[in-house]
């Protein structure tokens, strides 16, 4: 549509800025379970004009409430009641969380009306399987899986409300300072259900220093002094961490993890339903989540693609959502982009070519890191190639299935490969931090394991007759990538299997019975 163009076209700043403006009018209300949401909206309304709302599900109906005027927000805050003390001790922190009740439920109850909820959650893959054997081609089939996946609009925008109601509690200690997701909320790449990774921000502080630079003073705060930034980071966060933990309502298992190589506060935001991990600004990670931005913003197959490659990885227990040896999602979407660099002509340009269309309010260098590359989208003059996503999928699988990773590593700035600088099994080159690889945590069995499902998944998608298996109602084209491969025919895949060491082979037995374990426990770090 005309209109998400519109949101597209928007440099990742301007967007980011609008969203966070937005969320500071926004307030989260859970709702009774008969309600009429008329007399809400006309309610709500008696405090002023309501921009937008949506309802969700998360332990009972939730509406979030968009006003016009960040006015709005305290009017409500004005009229709206304390629970009654009788039963609980409470802790008087007023937040933007309300309970909206019925005075009298039974005759209220009849008015009740059927209202949409925003999906939170994505559908299974089996469901997801189904649904994708109905399409007509893969590339149906991929954006098919797109669309199920993807953040719709009102969950980013309750992800931004998360950052919001964190940033209320640090704007007590630091009234300058702004909470911001970074990473998959806000990088285009994220699906349903993913965490949110959020920052504490004090930079908007350093614009101060410009302004004392005229006349014969000089006037500077005095502030406590630490003996590095790092220990800083962690004080913050622990009073920070502490706060949430006794006054957050609606924060739970808060846990500080404070001596990881970035500090963080993990916690569970009950009233959004997300998993949150708070940090201190880390304008490098800023920086990775724009790049992905624009790329994904600059054609509709790289996001397809993505999602697709993703969902297959997981299936096959390439990736997962336990640290370890597994290729991240980071690094697979950065392999992803790079077989995109290199097609023929190129769908998206290196990192390179777009420093070079970079103006003088795009420079950017942190750390002695150059981070500069051009935000305007407009700027970036759109591909010639034409692809499909059907050609493109298997030519992924092919292209990585005999990459000769023993002596290529891949590097993004360049859009070429280039001969690795160590003997990691898979090397990228982080695209700001030019001396460190990405993908330093991958072993060599897992490494291989990803090969040889690129191998097979190529192979499938070559051999397949797709007239046959619509006349048997089998699973094809992505549909049958989405399968995990032992199950239909193990005897074909270990004639593939030949040639690889048996370590490997052992490992990769290892690790699809710990796929069927069902690992699903959160990352206690990224």
């Amino acid at each position: 549509t005309d209109a998400e163009v519109g949101i597209r076209k928007k440099t990742f700043t301007e967007l980011q800025t609008e969203r966070l403006e937005q969320a500071e009018r926004s307030v989260l209300i859970k709702c009774p379970p008969k309600l009429n949401e008329e007399k809400l909206l006309q309610y709500l309304s008696s405090h002023g004009n309501i921009n937008s709302h949506f309802f969700f599900e998360n332990r009972g109906i939730h509406a979030l409430i968009e006003f016009s005027e960040k006015d709005s927000v305290a009017s409500l805050q004005d009229a709206v009641g304390v629970p009654n003390p009788a039963e609980h001790r409470v802790v008087p922190f007023k937040s933007r969380l309300f309970t909206f009740m019925l005075k009298n439920p039974v005759s209220q109850a009849a008015e009740e009306t059927p209202f949409h909820l925003s999906p939170q959650s994505h559908i299974p893959v089996q469901e997801l399987i189904q649904k994708l054997c109905h399409a007509d081609s893969i590339s149906s089939q991929m954006y098919i899986l797109l669309n199920e996946y993807q953040l719709p609009e009102e969950n980013i925008k309750l992800r931004f409300l998360a950052c919001s109601l964190v940033q209320d509690f640090a704007r007590a200690y630091f009234p300058d300072s702004m909470v911001k997701p970074f990473g998959s909320s806000v990088n285009t790449f994220g699906k349903l259900g993913c965490d949110v990774d959020m920052f504490l921000d004090f930079h908007d502080i350093r614009k101060h220093d410009t302004k004392m630079k005229k006349g014969p003073f000089e006037m500077e705060y005095q502030m406590k002094r630490l003996p590095s930034e790092r220990l800083a980071t962690q004080k913050i966060l622990s009073v920070i961490g502490d706060c949430l933990d006794n006054f957050g309502p609606g924060c739970v298992s808060v846990q500080k993890i404070l001596n990881a190589r970035c500090p963080l506060v993990k916690f569970s935001h009950q009233p959004t339903g997300f998993q949150c991990d708070l940090s201190v600004s880390n304008s490098i990670a800023i920086k990775s989540s724009e790049l992905l931005y624009i790329y994904g913003c600059l054609d509709s197959r790289v996001r397809a693609l993505v999602f697709s490659v993703r969902c297959w990885a997981r299936v096959h227990g390439l990736t997962n959502s336990v640290p370890g040896t597994w290729i991240t999602n980071f690094s697979l979407t950065m392999m992803i982009m790079f077989f995109l660099q290199k097609r023929s002509p190129p769908i998206i340009p290196t990192l390179d070519q777009l420093k070079e269309l970079a103006d003088e309010k795009d420079k950017h260098v942190i750390g002695g890191c150059d981070c500069s590359f051009v935000s305007d989208l407009s700027k970036i003059k759109p591909t010639k190639n034409t692809e499909t996503l059907d050609v493109l999928l298997g030519d992924f699988f092919e292209y990585f299935g005999n990459f000769d990773f023993r002596k290529n590593s891949i590097n993004l700035r360049k859009g070429k490969e280039v001969n690795k600088p160590e003997s990691s099994p898979l090397y990228i080159w982080n695209p700001f931090e030019q001396d460190l690889n990405i993908s330093k945590n991958v072993n060599q069995p897992q490494l291989e394991k990803f090969v040889a499902m690129a191998r097979e998944s190529a192979w499938i998608l070559q051999k397949e007759d797709k007239t046959q298996q619509l006349i048997n109602k089998e699973p094809w084209g992505l549909a049958a990538l989405l399968i995990p491969f032992g199950k239909s025919n193990p005897s074909k895949m270990k004639n593939r299997m030949k040639g690889m060491g048996s370590e490997t082979i052992r490992s990769l037995l290892d690790s699809l019975k710990l796929n069927n374990a069902n690992s699903r426990q959160k990352a206690v770090g990224k």
